[in-house]
């Protein structure tokens, strides 16, 4: 009888709470003023190499990867005063901007946000840094984190 309760409870919170297949934390995104000043020092941090640098102009941003296991770090240095990345140094000076989750479908994932209630910054995918299809959840429903969904459509 307990055994179909919990059954039960389940079945009734995954109808309400949002049920993407996340995969693992695909980046940690960390804004940065200077890439030529912060690789040195997160290589030595990390014990390895930067293994990519690029420009994203559409974001205005220039980033970084270091990867950590089944993780990244991106780092983040704006191209322009008006990149959300300046505005976030400006405002916030530099540290974790945001956390970046692995998902098979970012457009179906993002859509499932919205139908459950969930702010979006971006409604559809867009192209991201590293070749990612990349959306991104607005902070007042993330508990004031910034979150990004991240599909990788060369896996």
């Amino acid at each position: 009888m307990l055994h179909k309760f919990c059954v039960l409870k389940l079945n009734k919170l995954t109808q309400n709470n949002i049920i993407m297949n996340i995969t693992h934390i695909e980046h940690i995104g960390v804004a940065v003023k200077s890439l030529e000043v912060s690789i040195p020092q997160w290589e030595l941090l990390l014990g390895s190499k930067c293994y990519r640098i690029e420009e994203v102009e559409s974001q205005k941003v220039r980033t970084a990867f270091f990867k950590v296991g089944q993780t990244k770090i991106e780092l983040l240095e704006p191209t322009s005063p008006e990149s959300t990345i300046a505005k976030f140094l400006e405002n916030k000076g530099e540290g974790v901007h945001h956390l970046a989750y692995a998902v098979e479908d970012v457009d179906g994932s993002l859509a499932e946000c919205e139908e459950k209630g969930m702010r979006l910054i971006d409604k559809t995918s867009r192209p991201g840094a590293d070749g990612l299809s990349i959306g991104f959840l607005h902070p007042k429903s993330t508990g004031s984190v910034l979150t990004e969904l991240c599909e990788d459509k060369n896996k």
